[in-house]
């Protein structure tokens, strides 16, 4: 019996040490857990994605810009849908989740601004047309007037987009009519077809004669200067990322930006 009693003071000791060292660690989860949980509450992750809708002809330098933006904002991806600016409007009128807009014309931003669903836009550059032949020029097209030629293969967007408006404003100052084989849906496929040999001429904007390195050759003509597009940009008033949005549009309205941009041809407002 004296032993049994001997055993148990010897062991009481150690036990007590256990249960009082359980009981720590339990009173010390308890109290931090909730102030772990309240903190996630209280901080939201950050954004780490953006999407920019933006004309067809912005296509090389937005892309130079959105490198220089993920490298200032480490972490981040952006993300382009480039095309006609007609179709880029309808889409975001329908729902497409988008956080920039960037078009070839203020109407086709009025489209998403009429519909409260742009911020206050920004005329950021302009652009001008040219006639786009073969390196070759095939059919030896010297002016705007060689587009009548009914022997000339011509290409046009589309007079609902940007580019294609403004070839109907600019043909309309000449006095002249042109019958297209083609009736493209963005400046960048009405370029393709003078890259493929499709046709003999296009009226594209100069920036996409001087993105096509060489591949085909542009000439200017006066009447270009009736129909000069202005580029405005937006954020989005349903931005999924909001602050992204306004710090890639401080970009593309920065030194650097407009160095981008003019290089490939653009002209500041």
């Amino acid at each position: 019996m004296r032993s049994r009693l001997h055993r148990w003071a010897l062991a009481a000791p150690a036990l007590a040490l256990v249960l009082g060292l359980a009981g720590c660690g339990t009173g010390s989860g308890d109290t931090a857990a909730p102030a772990a949980s309240g903190s996630a509450a209280s901080t939201a992750p950050a954004a780490t994605s953006l999407t920019v809708f933006a004309a067809a002809s912005l296509t090389e330098t937005f892309t130079e810009l959105g490198k220089t933006f993920e490298s200032e904002n480490p972490g981040t991806k952006v993300t382009f849908n480039f095309g006609s600016s007609a179709t880029l409007a309808q889409q975001i009128v329908q729902g497409a989740p988008a956080d920039v807009f960037a078009a070839a014309s203020p109407a086709t931003m009025k489209t998403v601004s009429d519909a409260s669903l742009a911020g206050t836009p920004t005329t950021f550059v302009r652009n001008k047309l040219e006639i786009a032949v073969p390196a070759d020029n095939p059919a030896k097209v010297d002016d705007l007037q060689d587009l009548a030629d009914s022997k000339v293969k011509v290409a046009l967007c589309a007079e609902q987009v940007p580019c294609g408006a403004a070839a109907v404003k600019a043909l309309d100052a000449a006095g002249l009519k042109v019958t297209p084989v083609t009736l493209e849906q963005d400046v960048k496929a009405t370029l393709t077809k003078v890259e493929l040999g499709e046709v003999d001429a296009a009226l594209v904007y100069r920036t996409d004669v001087i993105a096509s390195a060489g591949k085909v050759r542009g000439i200017t003509f006066p009447e270009a200067d009736k129909a000069i597009n202005d580029y405005p940009i937006a954020t989005l008033t349903g931005a999924p990322a909001p602050d992204l949005a306004r710090r890639f549009v401080d970009l593309v309205l920065s030194q650097p930006g407009e160095t981008v941009l003019t290089k490939a041809g653009f002209e500041a407002p």
